[in-house]
């Protein structure tokens, strides 16, 4: 009984050793030139990076190792390591990058570039440019499938998607959407891209195999006129059922049944918010909030905002590391 006591013991004091395992939460603030981290089970504030000129897209590697930060005033994207805060370096972009994602496999970046109107492809192994892809005017959201075939594009000014095919690296279809388009989101089961309009106030649904819009999703909130009312990030759960969508100035999120796209409910948050996360199981997700320089994590199950946590001056991009925290 007193080596089993024992063993019971030991095994307690080295789980108490180990670092616990959660997510972070990295929170790219526009004015403050600075990178939030916060813990993803406590929702505290855990560090402050230093980072570049106007950091505003944030993405996070298949892998976990390392955030990607659009540095917009310095043309660069910035690397960091989700463990050690430490700058890996630079990679290379066109002027102004907003924002980007990452291949599934990991092996290559798309970046909007909205002052020259391109879309930059970088090999992340050598850290090269690979090549440029001319797209609409003044280009801001990117999307990529599921299986890293298509990367979509939205030119603001322009007013479209485009549909960039990731071998050939040319664009294979144009999408006509509503007035100043934000971002783009495919839904898991590759069968969907989400596309929206800040200005139109919608969101075009675009059936990936046809490239055509399927439904376009509008809002009504009581006592906010139409033009308060401004979608920009947009996330769709894993399994397809729920999706949400950050409303700018309207500060509200959206929630939406991803299936019929009825807008479900509205839910309060700061100021001004701007772009959304997802946690790794999907429980939650986390809004940036640019005007109240704060972030709001909501209960996915409950649509139901839990808490608001105050990170640095004009939160723009929100990514999420599925990597351990050590306490």
């Amino acid at each position: 009984m007193r080596h089993l006591t024992a063993i019971a013991l030991a095994t307690t004091v080295l789980m108490s050793a180990s670092p616990a395992f959660a997510y972070k939460i990295f929170v790219s603030n526009e004015r403050g030139n600075d990178i939030t981290v916060l813990d993803g089970t406590s929702f505290e504030v855990i560090h402050t990076i230093p980072a570049g000129q106007r950091p505003r897209g944030t993405v996070v590697s298949p892998d976990g190792t390392k955030v990607y930060v659009c540095a917009s005033d310095d043309d660069t994207i910035e690397v960091y390591d989700t463990t050690t805060y430490e700058k890996l370096g630079t990679l290379p972009s066109g002027p102004d990058p907003e924002l980007m994602v990452v291949s599934p496999d990991g092996k290559t970046m798309y970046v909007a570039n909205e002052d020259d109107n391109l879309v930059t492809i970088i090999n992340l192994e050598t850290g090269a440019r690979v090549v440029e892809v001319p797209v609409g005017v003044e280009p801001e959201g990117m999307g990529i499938s599921p299986d890293g075939a298509i990367i979509v594009n939205t030119s603001e000014t322009t007013n479209m998607a485009h549909f960039i095919d990731r071998d050939s690296q040319q664009i294979v279809a144009n999408v006509l959407v509503d007035s100043r388009p934000r971002f783009a989101e495919y839904k898991m089961d590759n069968s969907e891209v989400w596309v929206s309009s800040e200005i139109g106030g919608t969101i075009s649904v675009i059936d990936n195999a046809t490239k055509t819009i399927k439904h376009k999703i509008t809002f009504e909130i009581p006592g906010l006129s139409s033009e308060a009312i401004q979608p920009v990030g947009v996330r769709i759960t894993k399994d397809g059922s729920k999706a949400f969508v950050a409303l700018g100035p309207a500060n509200r999120v959206a929630v939406i049944d991803a299936k019929t796209y009825e807008v479900t409910d509205y839910l309060l948050v700061g100021q001004r918010t701007w772009q959304l996360a997802f946690s790794p199981d999907d429980k939650h997700i986390f809004s940036t909030n640019g005007i109240s320089n704060d972030i709001s994590v909501i209960d996915v199950e409950n649509d139901e905002v839990i808490k608001s946590v105050q990170v640095g001056q004009q939160p723009w991009g929100v990514a999420v590391a599925d990597v351990a925290v050590t306490n």
